[in-house]
């Protein structure tokens, strides 16, 4: 694929044809879609734009193509690092990984992972958590926030970064998305929701020299109502950036997939904000422009960085001059990326980086990624910690997941004997920053390894919780079952173990980031050790912490296996959470966000990794809407455990459900509202002068600008005179579109959001101790002429913590767009069968389920026989 690198660039310059793509199969189609869709049109966002247009109407061609590249990668404090318009006050932008924390810094909080959160179940603790993260980022002055993370969804049960999301389920991972968004953005940080989409594992994900990257092959329907729709939440609750996948979606790489970043994110979604590519996923200049790319980071050509190349900077001057990029679409990118500087308040009193990414070290290089740099201090040392501790350990508690609970064994007695199994109960002994990016499994598992890492300032292990509790217990720093551990009938064994994941640049323990190696079992000869310690001891629990499922059929069953509890990847609060669960200081109240199956194939076939295929790897999405828990329904398997699925310490009861109805319905929404105006931009190409390099400026070599030598400035600005044109893609214009149907404001037509239906239920505790609720919510959708999952879930609360015999009314609500379908034929969300009584099921798991409200009758009756 070396003439694709070189085609990419000679491309930017020269207007050469684009490449045609590797087919894929018939039926999946990438459609184009034209002109990008200028920003500005929401009333929510109207300040912000005019205060930035205004900038951009006074700036140069060479300033506005600084900012909207960075200046390659390792140039800078930050893991991206913009240009800059320093003479209309606009600095660097400094954009930091990553999803549950500061990533590569110090004096911050390594908190939970999102698939931590999203086993909680709690929404105030989501955008808690969010605004926690939020102001962390804020004091080590990064102004782009690097998640939260929304895609993958979780199709692949053995995906690599599903950990990094919140649930295998669009609507809890809507949830965590936008509220993290709401938390992240409160403090003037901006968040940036990724990654568009369908990355659903991680080999074969980045298009390189030798092969291009992986097709996500989805139907319309399919991209609607499971992947685009943590995103749609993401974009209404007015997210500032959007990241985009490496990989392809229907044969088109998603940084210059028109259909997706213009029809989809900006026009039907309404996004206000700007689209960057991840790292190095940019394979184009012109192309990924008129698609609609704003950002392009970290600035280098893909396949070959750190020489100084780039398919935007100078190149997007120069495509500028030349016309092969019409002015406006420079403008608008401009304009949304400062729109979103503004929209989050960073121009008043906003602080710079005082930290560095690439060294601990005090002082050091400016510019590491060059030859040669000028020194100086990089790191301040800055804690941003604050009270965040708590907020982490209050996360990784209320995860907490008990699975099973045979005979009460837990809670523990205060003055139990124990014996501790498993080197997932201590620290890494190599220490707890030992492995880049948390690129190994060692010690205690708190997150995957990978840009979605962070630097623990501590580590509080199960071990040290035990020791902090004045527990009795011997512990046995193996994974293999000790011959010295003298079992006692009094004793009480716990066993800790560990199944990791992470991202594709590390390999570790032959798992290149998605579990090849080790598929859904658990590392470290886990499974052995578990039977070794339950043929010798009659009380067992096992503590899981995973990054998703995980089989457990050789122990699940064994006699003396009495507990088995998910911990998740609790960060660095993994020690006195666990303890406050283990001694019933409270009860667990975590669910799952996903489901455990018996076996791999419980999960279809169709969502298994994608392994090596010649030319363009093919991941074609057959099984539709049908993922985990819908997948589990359809074809009556009984899980080992189902989606939402956790135990208490205590009971609980609803009561007084009552189900109220909304909005009247129809079978489309109301016309959606019209666009609003948006800045006006000159399309006269600006004099070549403007992209000239200053006198006597001294360059740092590799480092990327956006300015162009007189002769090519020159050069390219008689070009655009000449006769031959860039040959623009396929659907190619440049007029301004209405906007879809299903459209009109952020997130999509604004009536989608509209509730049709209030349901109210009071949960009373009806055990002798005190502990929270969770109530689920499902959908279950008549018949029509459209094929629906049986159950879907649509929303959830989370009690406070509730005394013996006290109770507490939870409100849920149900939207339009919830008893919607999306029609592929009229583009709109629909409701497919208008007066058919819709379902809304109500309990604690998705297979226990036993209140049922009905929309026909407007009552809701108890003791129903579940539908799955």
């Amino acid at each position: 694929m070396l003439s694709l690198v070189l085609f990419s660039v000679f491309s930017v310059v020269s207007g050469a044809a684009i490449e045609r793509r590797d087919p894929v199969p018939p039926g999946y189609v990438a459609s184009p879609y034209y002109p990008s869709p200028h920003g500005g049109w929401v009333s929510d966002w109207s300040e912000s734009y005019r205060k930035a247009s205004l900038l951009v109407s006074n700036m140069t061609l060479a300033e506005k193509t600084n900012l909207t590249a960075g200046s390659g990668i390792f140039m800078g404090r930050c893991v991206g690092n913009t240009g800059s318009a320093l003479r209309v006050g606009i600095p660097q932008l400094c954009l930091q990984d990553g999803p549950l924390g500061l990533r590569n810094s110090d004096h911050n909080t390594a908190f939970p992972a999102g698939i931590t959160i999203g086993a909680t179940w709690d929404k105030d603790l989501m955008r808690r958590r969010g605004v926690a993260i939020g102001e962390e980022f804020r004091g080590k002055g990064v102004n782009i926030h690097l998640g939260p993370s929304v895609g993958p969804l979780g199709r692949k049960p053995r995906g690599g970064r599903n950990w990094e999301g919140f649930g295998a389920d669009p609507v809890l991972q809507a949830y965590g998305g936008a509220l993290s968004i709401e938390g992240i953005q409160s403090v003037g940080v901006v968040a940036t929701i990724k990654h568009l989409v369908a990355n659903e594992q991680e080999m074969y994900r980045m298009y390189s020299l030798v092969q291009p990257g992986i097709s996500s092959n989805l139907d319309d329907r399919t991209l609607h109502e499971l992947y685009l729709w943590p995103f749609a939440e993401g974009v209404r609750s007015g997210v500032g950036a959007v990241m985009i996948a490496y990989n392809a979606v229907n044969g088109s790489a998603c940084a210059q997939n028109s259909y997706l970043i213009n029809g989809i994110l900006k026009d039907e979604l309404g996004f206000q904000g700007f689209v960057m590519s991840d790292w190095l996923a940019q394979i184009s200049g012109v192309a990924s422009s008129l698609a609609g790319l704003d950002l392009s980071m970290p600035g280098d050509i893909n396949q070959v960085p750190l020489f100084g190349n780039s398919y935007w900077m100078y190149e997007y001057s120069r495509a500028i001059l030349n016309g092969s990029v019409p002015v406006d679409r420079l403008d608008d990118s401009v304009t949304r990326i400062l729109a979103a500087y503004f929209q989050m308040g960073q121009d008043q009193n906003y602080p710079r980086p005082n930290f560095d990414t690439n060294t601990q070290n005090a002082e050091g290089p400016l510019y590491p990624g060059a030859l040669i740099s000028p020194q100086g201090v990089v790191n301040e040392f800055v804690d941003v910690q604050g009270n965040h501790a708590e907020v982490a350990r209050e996360v990784a508690r209320d995860a907490i997941t008990l699975l099973k609970n045979n005979n009460n064994v837990l809670p523990l007695p205060r003055n139990s004997s124990l014996k501790v199994f498993g080197t997932d109960a201590e620290k890494n002994p190599d220490g707890i920053n030992s492995c880049t990016d948390q690129g190994c499994n060692k010690g205690t598992l708190g997150m995957g390894w990978g840009s979605g890492s962070a630097r623990y300032p501590y580590m509080d292990s199960p071990i040290d919780g035990f020791k902090a509790r004045g527990a009795r217990y011997q512990f046995f720093n193996t994974d293999s079952f000790p011959s010295n551990s003298n079992p006692s009938p009094s004793d009480t064994a716990v066993v800790f173990v560990s199944a990791d994941s992470g991202e594709n640049y590390i390999t570790v323990e032959n798992n290149p980031g998605d579990r090849t190696s080790a598929n859904l079992n658990l590392w470290h000869n886990g499974d052995r050790l578990i039977r070794d310690v339950a043929a010798q001891y009659a009380n067992v629990v096992v503590v899981v912490h995973t990054v998703g499922p995980v089989l457990m059929e050789e122990w699940h069953d064994l006699p003396s296996v009495k507990a088995i509890v998910f911990a998740h990847l609790p960060g660095q609060e993994a020690g006195a959470s666990l303890m406050e669960v283990l001694y019933g200081d409270v009860s667990p109240s975590g669910h799952l966000p996903y489901t455990v199956a018996k076996t791999e194939d419980d999960y279809g076939q169709s969502v298994k990794l994608v392994g090596f295929q010649l030319g363009q790897p093919q991941d074609t999405f057959t099984e539709g809407l049908y993922i985990d828990y819908r997948y589990f329904h359809k074809n009556s398997i009984t899980p080992r455990y189902a989606f939402g699925h956790g135990l208490s310490y205590t009971s609980f009861s609803l009561s007084s459900a009552t189900i109220t109805a909304g909005i009247p319905l129809t079978i489309t929404p109301p016309t959606r509202p019209a666009k609003g105006e948006t800045p006006a931009y000159s399309t006269a190409i600006p004099p070549p002068s403007e992209a000239y390099w200053p006198e006597n400026f001294n360059r740092i070599w590799r480092y990327l600008y956006s300015w162009l030598e007189k002769s090519d400035a020159d050069a390219a600005a008689r070009a655009a005179n000449s006769t031959t044109k860039y040959p623009y893609p396929a659907g190619y214009s440049n007029v301004q579109k209405p906007g879809p149907a299903s459209g009109g404001a952020q997130g999509g037509n604004p009536a989608l959001f509209d509730v049709a239906y209030d349901i109210s239920v009071t949960i009373t505790n009806t055990g002798s101790r005190s502990g929270k609720a969770v109530a689920q919510l499902y959908v279950q959708f008549p018949s029509s002429s459209f094929d629906t999952p049986i159950l879907q879930l649509r929303d959830f609360d989370k009690t406070s913590t509730l005394a013996p015999g006290a109770s507490e009314t939870v409100s849920l609500r149900v939207t339009r767009k919830d008893l919607s379908v999306w029609d592929v034929v009229s583009q709109n969300w629909i409701i497919p069968n208008l007066g058919g009584d819709y379902g809304i099921w109500i309990g604690d798991s998705s297979d226990n389920l036993h209140l049922r409200c009905g929309t026909v009758a407007g009552s809701c009756a108890y003791n129903q026989t579940s539908p799955v």
